[in-house]
């Protein structure tokens, strides 16, 4: 079997140390002073509060977002965004806690919370039924029923939207979730029956459509095309199903760039979205994640030898996949900055790797735990710390902690 390792970075070279903000520099120096290995990811919350205000602020008033709790789920950063986001996608009880204490809601007002998840357990549902969830996504006719079934237990009717995975979508652009067999959702020749049947149960009240058909797009046009589409087929299906249409989930979706990739246009999505027209008194809910949290973050970890191995530098960390996936998961350049550390034991060796191409790993027993391979550094010492821009959504929340029992990377906001 081969192993999947990230794509060769070359010829690009390492981050210049600059590109780090300052506050960022400071706390990982701090850091380093400690006695203990760092390995950490830093969080400014203040960044993904204003990537949340640029979103929101470029959307007309019809349309919501809610952070997708999964993409981070740090409390800090979760109450950063809080006052910046119309509430929250969540698909655990523990999300469904978070979000709850990072927006709190008195009175009769439902929680500000949208619930996804293709095989939300009993206790799940029964969680989000008693905490008043906005609207629970539900994927299929069973969850229905169960939902209907816990409603009625409790003495109220659960507002619901079917989640449906679409026979086509006829937008160019990355948007790969739907029209194939899939666990998500109801494939849409079921969709009639599906709402025929969830009309006669007695603890719902169904509000509209769940289509989460995007991933990673970053292209402004086909997004506002992909949301323009979604709430035509959402329209038209209520209208033929008998459907009282108040909510269209769009999902998520919106892409984050990386080497050689041009940004997500914002200001572009927000005007060409605005000429779609839903109808009076429905809600367009977007449901961003990794969008509104990935420049919030930064990886490091402290290296802790520099090797050449039959001509080729490596550069070991105090960390790797068991802290930061996601470079290996989705076979990305994650491109580093090497922060100098000047702090090493009098008499003791600091091996170095100058002016060359490395390939970066971690700790973990396996060829499979490398994060970069072939970056040009200028120079980086045992001692210096390594540190991955963009490594806030996704991060730790993906990574393998348990793997050889090394302690889990702390995370700190600035």
């Amino acid at each position: 079997m081969s192993i999947q390792l990230p794509p060769s970075a070359a010829p690009l070279s390492a981050y210049p140390v600059e590109l780090l903000p300052e506050a960022v520099r400071r706390r990982l120096a701090e850091l380093a002073r400690n006695e203990a290995p760092v390995s950490a990811y830093v969080y400014d919350g203040a960044v993904a509060a204003e990537r949340a205000r640029e979103l929101r602020s470029a959307l007309p008033q019809w349309a919501k977002v809610y952070y997708a709790v999964k993409a981070n789920s740090h409390p800090g950063v979760v109450e950063s965004l809080a006052p910046h986001v119309d509430g929250f996608e969540v698909a655990s009880r523990a999300e469904l806690e978070l979000a709850v204490a990072a927006k709190p809601v008195t009175g009769d007002t439902p929680a500000p919370v949208l619930a996804a998840g293709p095989a939300k357990s009993v206790p799940v549902l029964t969680a989000l039924v008693r905490a008043g969830a906005e609207v629970i996504n539900a994927e299929s006719l069973l969850e229905l029923h169960r939902i209907s079934r816990i409603a009625v237990a409790e003495g109220v009717r659960a507002r619901v939207a079917l989640r449906v995975n679409p026979a086509t979508i006829p937008v160019t652009g990355s948007l790969n979730m739907g029209g194939v067999p899939s666990q998500f959702g109801v494939a849409e020749p079921d969709v009639p029956g599906v709402l025929r049947e969830a009309l006669r149960l007695p603890g719902l009240k169904l509000a509209g459509f769940h289509i989460h058909a995007a991933s990673n797009n970053l292209d402004a046009e086909a997004h506002a095309e992909y949301l323009r589409w979604c709430v035509e087929w959402s329209v038209r299906t209520a209208r033929d199903n008998g459907i009282e249409l108040r909510h269209i989930d769009i999902g998520g979706g919106i892409g984050v760039a990386f080497e050689g990739e041009k940004p997500f246009d914002v200001a572009h999505f927000g005007e060409l979205a605005a000429r779609t027209e839903p109808p009076e008194g429905v809600t367009v809910a977007l449901e961003p994640g990794r969008f509104l949290v990935t420049d919030c973050g930064w990886y490091a970890a402290e290296v802790t030898d520099v090797k050449t191995s039959y001509g080729e530098s490596f550069v070991l960390l105090r960390g790797g996949i068991n802290h930061f996936q996601l470079p290996t998961s989705w076979e990305i350049v994650h491109n580093i900055a090497v922060l100098p550390v000047e702090d090493w034991p009098e008499g003791c060796p600091r091996p170095a790797a100058e002016d060359v191409r490395v390939t970066v790993v971690g700790e973990l027993c396996t060829p499979e735990d490398t994060l970069l391979r072939d970056v040009h550094v200028d120079r980086v010492r045992a001692g210096d710390l390594v540190v991955f821009p963009n490594a806030g959504s996704y991060g730790w929340e993906f990574a393998m902690h348990r793997f050889l029992g090394h302690p889990v990377a702390e995370r700190l906001m600035l």
